[in-house]
């Protein structure tokens, strides 16, 4: 009896059992697909946790114009800095990531093409010569003890998420020039800095930035204080203010920035008339009132290139990094540094 038990036992499990088992098993297929997929997914893990691999512009040599110092840094470490310093972190974060793609062209740009602007250096840390630079225990000891983590790892993903991208024009670095507020309208290279007219530096027409406090300013001056300015410049400089044109505009850029301005006697570009005056722009107009010249200027910076408030601003109406890229210059391309 125990052995027809036993047999009636092998004889359900081999006829019943078994195929049961074998059919509600996963096919083969299936479970190599299962495999391959957590395999990928593991891979795509690691490779968004690892840095971008710059094979030419590993590091870069940043002087302290202050201290006169050269020190030595990874170009994202480097650019951590600059970002922080260059642009508020409560900007958008699409914003900080189209000027960490800025700076980081600006920056090989630099290398590539002004080798010898520093000594045994490839840029500096002053934003009049080069890049704002700032360390990370200086901008977290200038933000709120509430906002500093948050803030720096903004930072961190501005510049981590675009590695290793550049803006090309025709295949070459541009010249990745950006400012703080354009009053609505950049600036074309061609009217600055000696006619240079770099094809993808054009002026083009940005919505919102009249929100930004860098949007307008004035700067007041008494009779005799503008004509001491000038003076500090042009000695023989001389302004009779019973004339009616004793202060001219004499030509507008495209932008409708001051081209040419005369002072008396003096006619100088309306560039050097910011410096002298200590304007923001040369988006300017003025007016005399009494003893005293009223100047009413317009945005903030050179006005070529990129806008940062224009960058937050189109951020703002949903646009990606890269779309603010290409709106600031024509016909570029945004390309992974390697492939230069």
């Amino acid at each position: 009896m125990k052995k027809i038990f036993i047999y009636l036992l092998g004889f359900i499990i081999i006829f019943f059992i078994i195929p049961t088992l074998l059919t509600i098993s996963p096919p083969k297929e299936n479970v190599e697909e299962t495999i391959s997929n957590i395999e990928e997914n593991s891979e795509e893990t690691v490779k968004q946790q690892e840095q971008y691999d710059y094979q030419k512009y590993k590091t870069i040599k940043l002087l302290h114009q202050e201290s006169g110092q050269v020190e030595e840094l990874n170009i994202d470490e480097y650019l951590y800095g600059v970002v922080s310093s260059e642009m508020p972190a409560n900007y958008e974060i699409e914003a900080l990531k189209a000027q960490a793609v800025v700076a980081r062209t600006y920056t090989i740009y630099q290398i590539i093409h002004n080798s010898g602007k520093h000594e045994n250096a490839d840029i500096c840390d002053n934003f009049n010569c080069c890049q704002a630079w700032i360390s990370k225990d200086e901008r977290m000891a200038k933000w709120s003890a509430e906002e500093a983590e948050s803030n720096w790892n903004k930072i961190l993903e501005a510049v981590n998420s675009t590695s290793g991208k550049i803006i090309t024009y025709n295949g070459e670095p541009i010249n990745a020039f950006f400012h703080a507020n354009s009053g609505g309208i950049t600036e074309s290279s061609l009217n600055i800095w000696g006619g240079i007219d770099y094809p993808y530096l054009k002026s083009v027409e940005t919505a919102g930035e009249e929100g930004y406090t860098q949007y307008s300013s004035e700067v007041v001056y008494s009779k005799e204080e503008l004509i001491n300015k000038i003076k500090e410049k042009y000695p023989e400089c001389e302004i009779d203010f019973s004339q009616e044109n004793c202060i001219q505009i004499i030509e507008y850029t495209t932008s409708s920035r001051v081209k040419t301005i005369k002072f008396g006697n003096i006619e100088m570009a309306g560039t050097e008339a910011r410096t002298i005056l200590g304007l923001k722009s040369t988006n300017f107009t003025f007016i005399i009132e009494g003893d005293n010249i009223k100047f009413s200027v317009t945005g903030y910076g050179h006005g070529v290139g990129m806008s940062q408030t224009g960058a937050d601003a189109l951020a703002k109406t949903g646009s990606n990094y890269e779309e603010i890229i290409k709106h600031f210059y024509t016909d570029v391309e945004i390309i992974e540094v390697n492939s230069l």
